[in-house]
């Protein structure tokens, strides 16, 4: 009795082993980049009137967020009050993979010359591209 309870046990955690590797397996599949995705960064006079209102509320802090209009999807990411202005935000990669889409930013300080302007600035980014159902992760 005591060996066929050992033998089951050793099935059990190989079984338990296999489904992890499976997991796993299925896990780094589905975070493979399938496709770069097409997009335009969208001028301030663009931005949907609903978005732009949920923008102005946020844009003290930083803040990441999408809307979705018209078979459309806006990603938005933003940077929080900056003690000056002349910043950029460039958006490095936007790519689907099979269970979400990823978009990767980063801001970029201003040059020499503006960096002397003592006006706060709130800079972000509105980034548009197809809807596709699927949960949108920033890097």
């Amino acid at each position: 009795m005591y060996e066929f309870g050992k033998r089951i046990w050793s099935v059990l955690l190989v079984g338990a082993m296999c489904i992890g590797v499976i997991a796993c397996a299925a896990k780094q599949e589905s975070t493979e980049k399938l496709r770069d995705l097409e997009f335009s960064v969208i001028a301030q006079d663009n931005i949907p009137e609903e978005l732009l209102g949920i923008i102005e509320e946020k844009k003290v802090s930083p803040f990441k967020l999408t809307f979705e209009d018209n078979g459309f999807i806006y990603i938005c990411v933003g940077y929080g009050e900056q003690e000056t202005g002349g910043y950029s935000i460039a958006v490095n990669e936007l790519y689907e993979t099979g269970n979400a889409l990823y978009i990767d930013t980063n801001l970029i300080g201003p040059d020499a010359e503006n960096k002397g302007k003592e006006a706060a600035s709130y800079p972000y980014v509105v980034v548009k591209t197809e809807y596709m159902d699927k949960p949108v992760v920033f890097k």
